[in-house]
């Protein structure tokens, strides 16, 4: 939700939580709040407080496994410059963490899922995979230091290319979650009105996501925004596995940022030390995805 307060202020209010996607209680922490805080990157804001939203199984797990998740969440707090300001906890016997952020931007730069435009250039800030790679994680298919990578991107803040893009004069971002690389990117397409093309080979991905996708490690939800995509947008890839992946449902993703081709998005994302990947562009037509191969 945008509350505009004033002329020179802005609200950015947002809440996510989920039940843990690795078994590191820390780690889970870390990502749970990284994911919270990407809808506050992804509308060109700063996060400035946050709440703990804690469903947890006290009396069977005890509370230092508690302690770990809540620090993973405070850390990744610090590193975004925001405040905990409390939170609530309650008895449950699934695990659940995540956060209620508020967060500021000014009014003149606030990016929206919609104002792409014929001619803008797409770029995504973390490689895809996340799903298919816990999935595997909890099925025995990869161990522990195989999971390593996927946890690194996913515990990884949106705040750099958040910033930049705002720098920029970005009009239309959004945060890659569970509806996927095209879900997200169909919700843009439909609120700018236009067609995406979405070059698949370009698109990064996680290692071995796509042999584990082979193997069959690929979620519900994924299976899911693939039968709904299939209804709603053009998908043309010849390598299906492929696509499959491009509908495989993130946890905590990067950033799809639309920006004008001189936009120097990817230089200035090198400068700061992070990574970028131009994987489509924005054309004339009506609001759908065109997914292509080499």
């Amino acid at each position: 939700m945008v509350i505009r307060v004033n002329e020179f202020t802005t609200l950015v209010q947002t809440v996510d939580f989920f039940t843990p996607v690795v078994d590191d209680p820390y780690w889970y922490g870390r990502i749970a709040a990284a994911n919270s805080l990407s809808d506050v990157y992804a509308m060109g804001g700063r996060p400035l407080t946050a709440m703990n939203i804690v469903c947890f199984p006290t009396r069977s797990l005890g509370p230092d496994l508690l302690a770990e998740i809540l620090r993973g969440g405070q850390d990744a707090l610090a590193l975004a410059g925001a405040a905990l300001a409390g939170g609530h906890t309650v008895e449950d016997p699934e695990p659940k963490f995540g956060l209620a952020v508020t967060g500021l931007v000014d009014p003149e730069k606030v990016t929206y899922k919609g104002g792409l435009v014929p001619g803008d250039v797409l770029y995504l800030t973390k490689p895809i995979g996340t799903g298919v790679i816990t999935t595997a994680h909890k099925r025995d298919m990869i161990g522990p230091e195989d999971l390593r990578t996927a946890i690194d991107w996913m515990a990884q803040l949106n705040d750099v290319p958040g910033q930049i893009m705002s720098e920029l004069g970005c009009r239309a971002a959004t945060d890659i979650t569970g509806y996927g690389l095209l879900g997200h990117a169909m919700e843009m397409a439909r609120a700018s009105g236009l067609q995406l093309e979405i070059q698949a080979d370009k698109v990064p991905l996680l290692p071995q996501a796509l042999q584990l996708r082979a193997m069959g490690a690929f979620p519900g939800g994924s299976a899911a925004n693939r039968a709904w995509l299939e209804k709603s947008g053009q998908l043309l890839a010849e390598d299906n596995q492929l696509l499959d992946l491009l509908c495989d449902a993130q946890t905590s993703g990067g950033l799809l940022v639309g920006l004008p081709e001189t936009a120097d998005f990817a230089g200035r994302m090198q400068a700061a030390g992070r990574q970028c990947w131009r994987i489509g562009r924005c054309l004339s037509g009506p609001a759908g995805i065109q997914v292509r191969s080499a």
